[in-house]
């Protein structure tokens, strides 16, 4: 491997780390409900979706190099309105996405401290929005020097989840069999629904793609470690998954807002009192995970709004830095308020479909443009398997994610896409996003996000294990030092 290039196990932790966050803990809770144990096949169905769309912007980023992101996708094969509207897409979608947070913070919250009502819910979404603006225009650096701790201590509940589960399948053979019956519990329209839902567990992936001059011999290295690293995500969402259906009843789980909390009690019943303890820590485990998911979420959230309002395309105290702290604070504060109002008026099954909608149409767009870029590079396309069949697999399957989406949502979401066209208009560029671009996709940037990215929950124990490889492989730990820029 080429000095200071990123191997197969770099690639492959950075995937890893793009897409596993605290999704699992939401999306779990909302899927098994709708269809109960059938969710298990719907996890693997919606992971190989993600997987031909993760391929198709991987061949974008190949026929472009040195810029990435479906804003400059779109803007190279169209025209910077199509560009924009792309990436006010995606604005949007991580708005809805970063709402999720503050509704599963309180859920799981109530479920480790019951009786709180309405207003305390709404209390707490306060208190997690004003701790995630606060720590993003403050804390940001010394959140980052802790970072491989707090992802081990995330990691550990799930680990006592999965291993303890295991334990019990094993031993409560006929329990087991009964709690996967009936194996499905909803019609097309629910699997549909749940599709979504599972989909949005796995977004992310987009993140993981880098320019080809970052990666050693990226067109055999990206491709391995896309599907290495999406393997990786699919089994883990399943063994967790797998273990919740398992060791609970389907009454239960239909009932449940916090399903991983109830499966512990479950699986670690004989425990007598210690299980309370246990349900405790896998209870803090997700609270700290969602947390840590919705700061990083605003992080780069915020940044985006930044730069486009540097380029003059928002308003220009979006841009206004914080004195003392050097942190675009307005912008921070702009984007938690108005989180904090989706929070308030949907609920997680809204928000999540909201936000797949604008994803869909992001991934669409993308798709489309990895055909009109692979057919401008014929000799790029000729050394790139699956070239023609997994663009055109991945726009299908972002149109069937677009129909499967509750309707009730479609109305919502196209208005606040069309409010993009005066935005547009009123902010029109007069100059090439020189800002926009430098802030996400210039090399220092994309080397800042990979290093983050490629140690962010599971992807750390993937990193580690990269380490381990090259030391078995007598590479030494002198020579993997001198390589290191992860």
């Amino acid at each position: 491997m080429s000095r200071g290039k990123l191997g197969t196990f770099d690639v492959t932790s950075l995937v890893v780390g793009s897409i596993i966050g605290a999704d699992i803990y939401v999306a779990t809770a909302v899927s098994t409900r709708l269809v109960g144990p059938a969710a298990l096949l719907i996890w693997v169905v919606a992971g190989l979706i993600a997987l031909i769309i993760a391929f198709s912007f991987a061949y974008c980023v190949m026929a472009l190099p040195k810029v990435g992101g479906p804003y400059a996708f779109v803007t190279a094969v169209s025209s910077p309105f199509a560009g924009f509207m792309i990436g006010w897409a995606l604005l949007l979608a991580e708005w809805f996405s970063l709402s999720v947070f503050p509704v599963a913070f309180a859920q799981y919250f109530s479920a480790l401290v019951p009786g709180i009502d309405a207003l305390g819910q709404a209390a707490l979404k306060a208190l997690f929005i004003a701790v995630i603006m606060i720590t993003n225009i403050v804390g940001i650096k010394a959140a980052g020097r802790t970072n491989d701790v707090l992802t081990l201590i995330k990691l550990s509940p799930l680990a006592l989840i999965i291993v303890g589960g295991l334990f019990f399948m094993g031993t409560n053979t006929p329990t087991v069999a009964a709690n996967l019956q009936p194996f499905l519990t909803g019609g097309i329209g629910e699997l549909g629904q749940a599709l979504v839902l599972i989909f949005w567990a796995y977004a992310g992936f987009e993140l993981s793609t880098l320019p080809t001059d970052e990666v050693d011999r990226p067109e055999r290295t990206v491709p391995r470690a896309i599907i290495a690293g999406m393997s990786i995500v699919i089994a883990f969402y399943l063994l967790t998954n797998l273990v919740v259906v398992s060791s609970l009843d389907q009454a239960t789980l239909a009932a449940s807002s916090s399903p991983l909390l109830d499966s512990t009690r479950s699986i670690f019943s004989f425990a007598g009192g210690a299980a309370g303890a246990l349900v405790l820590f896998v209870g803090a485990g997700a609270l700290l995970s969602i947390l840590g998911a919705d700061e990083s979420g605003t992080l780069g959230t915020s940044r985006l709004a930044y730069a486009m309002s540097l380029d003059g395309l928002l308003p220009h105290q979006l841009a206004r830095r914080h004195k003392r702290f050097g942190t675009p604070y307005l912008a921070i504060i702009a984007l938690g308020t108005a989180a904090f109002i989706a929070s308030l008026v949907g609920g997680l099954s809204v928000l999540i479909n909201s936000a797949v909608l604008l994803l869909a149409l992001v991934y669409l767009a993308t798709c489309l443009s990895a055909i009109a870029l692979l057919r401008r590079d014929p000799e790029l396309a000729g050394r790139l398997r699956g070239r023609r069949i997994i663009p055109v697999a991945g726009t299908a399957f972002s149109v069937l994610l677009l129909l499967l989406v509750d309707p009730s949502v479609w109305l919502v979401g196209l208005t606040l896409l069309a409010v993009g066209v005066p935005v547009y208009m009123y902010f029109s560029p007069r100059k090439e996003l020189k800002e926009l671009r430098d802030a996400f996709y210039s090399p220092e940037r994309i080397a800042a996000r990979r290093k983050r990215e490629s140690r962010r929950f599971l992807a750390l124990p993937v990193h580690l294990a990269r380490h381990a490889y090259e030391a078995v492989r007598g590479r030494g730990p002198a020579r993997a030092r001198g390589r290191r820029r992860i």
